[in-house]
């Protein structure tokens, strides 16, 4: 199948980038190159691209898209939570500008065999760097009760999450849960079916809390944050687009935190702490989707864009 992903929030992320011509651009989440065509295309000789996915299929893909872009491309196989360490390898120590999409492409989604979508029978997966061990196969088969229960209620923000993880936990003991039909079949069967008319698909939380924990997507979206922006130009910017509550709530925080670092108390006259601002959020509130893009890509409802800017 080939790599099909619409970039969300194109245009804004372009325009919030504020790209310099001879910049050194980043991409974390390169997927299949839509947001980096249109960085590259804005560079000249001087500038330089960076693009960074741990899937192998997103590299391929981006590669060919980005590859009459010349020697201006540098693609490299790893999770950006690596990104100062791969770049200092590459010899680059601060750069212009980040882009990172953050959450599971449509490619990745539509692939049957890679076992991130509820709709499709298909073995589980939802490895995101397929050189992992850890799969949704053995969460779902080895984690404990109480384990299952609190990603599914933290990462999902389901309410029945107790009764889906007991449901899981007794349907295992009867044989391991090998696919995502099964999984789903457990799931629908979890939850009453007043509340499943009324709210989607009955799988779809489980499996985005799955998902998150399997890849450890909020974990090294909160471990990376600091080091990127400390990596800017004066002047560079990261624009980062979420597409879940938990995610933008740690962008917001951690954009706020280096905007205000300062920790003395209201009281005080003036800073003692010693702390500096490392920049400006340059979104008070998130971008959003317009209508027209909703209704071309639905993938785009839940998408936020904030931006930070390095002084």
């Amino acid at each position: 199948m080939a790599f099909k992903h619409k970039s969300v929030l194109l245009d804004e992320t372009i325009e919030g980038l504020n790209i310099k011509p001879d910049g050194i651009y980043v991409d974390g989440t390169l997927g299949g190159g839509g947001h980096a065509y249109e960085v590259c295309r804005r560079l000249n000789n001087k500038g330089s691209f960076i693009g960074i996915d741990q899937d192998a299929a997103a590299i391929e893909a981006a590669g060919t898209r980005l590859s009459d872009f010349g020697e201006r491309v540098t693609i490299i196989r790893s999770n950006y939570c690596d990104m100062k360490s791969r770049l200092h390898e590459k010899g680059i120590d601060k750069v212009d500008g980040i882009v990172l999409d953050l959450g599971v492409s449509s490619y990745q989604l539509d692939t049957a065999d890679r076992g991130f979508s509820y709709r499709v029978d298909a073995p589980l997966d939802m490895r995101m760097d397929t050189r992992q061990t850890l799969s949704a196969k053995e969460i779902v088969n080895g984690y404990s009760e109480m384990d299952l229960f609190r990603i599914i209620r933290d990462y999902g923000e389901d309410k029945f999450a107790k009764n889906i993880a007991k449901h899981i936990v007794m349907a295992r003991e009867k044989g391991p849960i090998e696919t995502t039909g099964q999984l789903a079949e457990i799931i629908r069967q979890s939850i009453p079916m007043k509340f499943q008319k009324m709210s989607g698909h009955p799988a779809k939380r489980t499996f985005q809390a799955i998902r998150i924990e399997c890849n450890r997507e909020l974990e090294v979206l909160r471990d990376s944050l600091d080091d990127m922006i400390d990596i800017l130009n004066p002047g560079g910017r990261i624009c980062i687009i979420t597409f879940h509550s938990l995610e933008d709530r740690i962008v917001k925080g951690i954009f706020k935190k280096n905007e205000n670092p300062c920790t003395c108390p209201s009281t005080f006259p003036v800073c003692v702490c010693g702390k500096v601002s490392k920049g400006k959020v340059i979104t008070k509130k998130p971008i959003l989707p317009s209508e027209e893009e909703m209704e071309v890509n639905s993938r785009s409802k839940s998408a936020k864009l904030r931006i930070f800017e390095r002084v």
